[in-house]
């Protein structure tokens, strides 16, 4: 009998099929009505960090150099209190193979898939993962499939999209390339099932715990550096997964606390998944409109259940604007002769806004940065915004309204790092766990509170806003 390859049949069969292409089998970690074990997941699929270590290091990955940023400093305290505008420094992950630090993702996810037997490997991403996917397949002899939401329904594809598939291609990727919409979840889901590869997911746990050498070197670089820890590590977020490793590789470190803080692009009122607002904005990644429904529910990954935790994590999230991010990647030229992508600058615009608050003698660490050229380029992606009717202007960015409005500071001073309320994010996501629930076990209980990394008299209120009942031990 012919295998039903309808929309609805695939999707329908999307937990066999990734079952077979991770070599997972995700029901073993469920526990009762909303709770899995997320440690167990993570310690007997992962690697240990010195194996992942040896793993990356031997492929082109890791060992990057964390580097001082002497002169943004030294501007950030011209406009901050006296005795204020900590010491920046950026991890330069753009100096791995493939040129972001997705490599750390890509090496184990690869060397998992040869280690298992696959002959191929398969990524769904628009970024600079399918291109770090490829590059490492290449240094493992396998063949490798990026699929890529890449049009709108006219046709036009965004340069940095293009850029990225251009790179795919150059490491000997096969790149399908699609329109915005659903289509790309069911053209990933028919080609796993089809070709037999293995799913190289940015939010399996061999993905996630790849970045754990990042949170790791972070600590020995500044240490090295410095003779102390960094205060805080800011971090782009849109997955998530980011932010989960590098903060689950800073924690095996040190018990010394260390604030780990969320940057994304400020997106509001734009649509992910709209055929009209896909090209009317110039970030393809590191915005809400992946940090904030990452955040909020995690699971809606492409894995059963994503590795990719951030809330269990983030002390502090922030937003800063399209226009600061292009203004601050010219000013890391300008200041520091340091070319990199604006995607990799969410965070340092981030950076230099929140280093104002902290004293001289602190540090605050931007965990990476990415390539940029050719359709990466910041000027590039402006263009592109131009031609769609996007006004582009000095002024302040505060005014900006994305998908309308591109709006480069015209003083340094108006670079400023929005907070987002995490404790409303958090109410969010139980609010998503939970709806289908009217009573929690014990266990769902404590799931919550480390779900949310906050405290059962938090979860307690939560859960009697939301008229659910819970049992506690």
């Amino acid at each position: 009998m012919k295998q039903d390859n309808s929309y609805a049949a695939v999707i329908g069969r999307k937990n066999s099929i990734m079952k077979t292409a991770v070599g997972i089998d995700y029901n073993q970690y469920e526990t009762t009505n909303i709770s899995f074990d997320y440690e167990r997941l993570m310690k007997e699929t992962g690697y240990s960090l010195a194996q992942i270590k040896k793993i990356q290091y031997s492929h082109g990955v890791g060992q990057t150099p964390l580097k001082e940023l002497p002169n943004l400093s030294a501007l950030a305290r011209k406009i901050a209190p006296t005795g204020y505008g900590a010491r920046i420094f950026i991890k330069d992950e753009a100096q791995n193979d493939s040129g972001s630090f997705k490599a750390r993702r890509a090496s184990i996810a690869c060397y998992h898939a040869k280690k298992l037997g696959f002959k191929g490997v398969i990524a769904a991403t628009s970024g600079n993962y399918g291109a770090a996917v490829a590059s490492q397949a290449a240094k493992y002899g396998l063949k490798c499939i990026v699929v890529q939401e890449c049009y709108d329904s006219s046709g036009i594809g965004q340069p940095e999209i293009i850029e990225k598939a251009r790179a795919c291609e150059a490491y000997g990727a096969e790149v399908i390339q699609l329109s915005v919409g659903p289509e790309l979840f069911y053209t990933f889901l028919t080609l796993l099932e089809t070709t037999g590869y293995f799913n190289a997911s940015l939010y399996t746990p061999f993905g996630v715990s790849g970045i754990e050498s990042l949170g790791s070197e972070l600590i020995e670089d500044c240490l090295s550096k410095t003779g102390k820890l960094p205060s805080a590590v800011i971090i782009t977020n849109a997955g998530g997964g980011n932010l989960t490793g590098t903060a689950r590789g800073i924690k095996k470190m040190t018990d010394e606390k260390i604030q780990i803080i969320g940057a994304s692009v400020n997106l509001k009122g734009l649509h992910m998944a709209s055929d009209h607002d896909f090209n009317r904005k110039s970030f393809t990644t590191g915005h809400t409109g992946f940090g904030m429904p990452f955040m909020t529910n995690p699971d809606r990954s492409d894995v059963p259940r994503s590795a990719a935790r951030a809330l269990r994590y983030i002390d502090r999230y922030v937003t800063v604007n399209q226009g600061e991010v292009f203004f601050i990647t010219e000013t890391l030229v300008a200041l520091e002769g340091i070319e990199r992508g604006p995607a990799g600058n969410v965070a340092l615009a981030a950076a230099f806004s929140l280093a104002q608050e902290r004293k001289e003698d602190e540090i605050i660490i931007v965990q990476e940065t990415e390539y940029t050229g050719a359709g990466k380029h910041h000027q590039a992606q402006m263009a592109f915004a131009r031609s769609h009717g996007i006004d582009i202007y000095f002024g302040d960015p505060a005014e900006e309204i994305a998908g309308k409005s591109i709006v480069l500071p015209s003083r340094i001073d108006q670079i400023k790092a929005v907070d987002l309320d995490l404790i409303k994010i958090k109410q969010s996501a139980i609010k998503n766990q939970i709806k289908d629930w009217k009573k929690l076990t014990a266990t769902d209980f404590v799931y919550l509170i480390a779900e949310t990394n906050s405290t059962p008299d938090f979860v307690r209120q939560t859960l009697t806003e939301l008229n659910v009942d819970w049992e506690e031990e």
